[in-house]
């Protein structure tokens, strides 16, 4: 066995399949920890798999054929030892946002949509690891993220509502739906709303007093039991019905508009991104915590192996949970071995305990998912980014304003959007700084203590210079320049940051700038990357003026230089 580790098959095994390395290399003293965290998260999972298939449109058993293959795919492919992959509310949110308004009233082809969501998911994420796309985690910045969290938490909690109280909606849209809910007070059915209540105190109860507790699969027990107790369909007490462990019927695929794939390429495109950059962010987290190291592109593999593996088992799209990841890691989780116990008691459930789940109330599912949707809703980070980060604020706030009244989809597309044109308003026009020498000869951004240098501008551009930003940067130091209180001999820039890769038309801006700061008799110093800078103007056959431009080490040394020049000019004046 020692010798197979070792082997270069083995290591191209594992290299494909990290989890498979752990467990052939398990230790015994690990498995007490790990039976104890499978049990947990299996009782975890369990209640919220039938809730976020509720959410997603589809029968209770694609929750839970959604949880069984990708936790075991996960185990072997992922590199984190604590994630748990399983559905989560915000992508079941969004997946039931694309396919029902594409599958009308039909609940097969819903399902059907859903399946084939899921396995493109699934290879879009594949091939982004491929490529080595695991940068995209930062695709989506924090305030991106919290704004849509913050929107779609909102919307389920507001949709499943009109669950935990017994009537229907009259609108489709969220606004409409909060506008017009006074109106529905009178329809709100007493028994549904009791049991909703009771299921609430438990919750809470449970949290409160048992935290270690799983909340949600205890409330479900003791609702379902009363469910079967008192028959609560007579009373108009809606509950799941028939479960079948059935999967899609062949013949229904036979007449599948295949037309309909094109309206889920971009979609699946957008929810793998949400999925892998959310899950990312538990992955680094707990890995942190946990003190090893994880690769985003291995991770972007295994989300794409356990979300085809959903799909192909008729279950709908997976990621990282935080919650069910967390209870891993308080129960003493030690390696995706977890997963593995958790798939297998899910499994156990499917194949011989379907029968109860009937009885369970779909209020207790949707009180559940409020509950869970509660956890998401971070203002108090909102409100954080307006004090120390005021684009951050407004791209966050934009977001969950338009997740509320356009929808999930093109809300997240047009927050995408915001965000980038934040990144190409920073880089058109980035902030700058005029520096300065402290007593003790250090330079800093001018302000108290710092002074100028005499009849010198040291300027420094924070972003690097394009094509697009090249006249901007021109006209700023042109300004800089005729608005001075003194006569300008010398214009310093920190090359640094800003001359960061070649292009044409920013070597030949430089080019334009010396004419115009040699009509002023200003001599332009550009201030590091001395070497690079000297063998881009020379590639470009650009002839510099040595008496208007210098190109020296760093900014110290330019200013020694013109320190030392003015001493002689003085000199030669006395």
């Amino acid at each position: 066995m020692g010798r197979f580790l070792h082997s270069t098959f083995f290591q191209k095994i594992t290299s494909w399949m990290p989890g498979l390395s752990s467990l052939l290399q398990y230790k015994r003293e690990y498995f007490t920890f790990d039976l104890k965290a499978g049990l947990s998260v299996a009782a975890v999972s369990l209640p919220v798999s039938i809730a976020y298939a509720e959410l997603t449109g589809v029968g209770a058993i694609a929750g839970l054929y959604s949880t069984i293959l990708p936790l075991i795919m996960y185990a072997l492919f992922g590199s984190s030892k604590q994630l748990i992959v399983g559905p989560d509310t915000a992508t079941c949110a969004v997946v039931a946002a694309v396919v029902l308004p594409l599958a009308v009233n039909d609940p097969v082809l819903r399902w059907q949509l859903v399946v084939i969501l899921t396995i493109m998911i699934g290879i879009w994420c594949i091939i982004a690891g491929k490529l080595h796309l695991g940068a995209l985690a930062d695709l989506l910045s924090q305030p991106i993220l919290i704004g849509l969290l913050n929107g779609i938490s909102i919307t389920i909690m507001v949709d499943q509502l009109a669950k935990t109280l017994g009537f229907h909606y009259d609108y489709s849209y969220l606004i409409e739906r909060i506008i017009y809910f006074p109106f529905k007070i009178f329809q709100i059915h007493i028994g549904t709303a009791l049991v909703s209540f009771f299921t609430l105190l438990i919750l809470v109860s449970l949290k409160r007093l048992k935290p270690q507790y799983p909340a949600p699969l205890l409330a479900v027990i003791v609702m379902t039991i009363f469910s079967w107790l008192f028959n609560f369909d007579h009373f108009n007490i809606r509950i799941i019905g028939n479960v079948s462990s059935d999967f899609i019927p062949v013949e229904s695929w036979i007449d599948f508009d295949k037309g309909l794939m094109r309206d889920l390429v971009v979609p699946s495109l957008n929810i793998a991104i949400i999925c892998f950059v959310s899950m990312m962010i538990t992955v680094r987290s707990f890995a942190s915590k946990n003190n090893y190291e994880t690769n985003a592109d291995v991770e972007f593999k295994a989300l794409g192996m356990a979300n085809i593996a959903a799909g192909l088992s008729q279950g709908f799209v997976v990621s990282g949970t935080s919650s069910r990841t967390a209870v891993n890691d308080a129960n003493g989780g030690k390696t995706q071995l977890v997963s593995i116990i958790a798939a297998i008691l899910i499994g156990f459930v499917v194949m011989f305990l379907l029968s109860p789940l009937q009885y369970i109330p779909t209020c207790v599912l949707g009180v559940i998912l409020i509950y869970s949707s509660i956890s998401l809703i971070n203002f108090q980070t909102i409100i954080r980014f307006f004090k120390f980060d005021r684009d951050a604020f407004y791209l966050s706030l934009s977001t969950l304003i338009a997740v509320l009244l356009i929808g999930i989809i093109p809300g997240m597309a047009l927050a995408v959007l915001l965000g980038l044109f934040l990144f190409l308003r920073r880089i058109f026009r980035p902030k700058d700084q005029l520096l300065g020498i402290d007593e003790s000869g250090r330079i800093h951004s001018l302000g108290q203590g710092v002074n100028p240098v005499n009849n010198t501008i040291i300027y420094r551009f924070n972003s690097p210079l394009t094509y697009f930003n090249i006249a901007y940067f021109k006209r700023r130091i042109i300004n800089f320049i005729d608005e001075a209180e003194e006569p300008i001999n010398y214009v310093i820039v920190d090359a640094i940051p800003c001359f960061t890769y070649k292009d044409v038309s920013v070597i030949s801006g430089i080019d334009e700038l010396v004419r115009s700061l040699k009509i002023r008799n200003v001599v332009l110093i550009l201030s590091g990357r001395r070497k690079t800078l000297k063998n881009w103007f020379k590639q470009m056959n650009i002839n510099l003026d040595d008496k208007c431009i210098e190109i020296t080490y760093d900014l110290y040394f330019a200013v020694r230089l013109v320190q030392s020049r003015r001493h002689m000019e003085k000199n030669k004046f006395d």
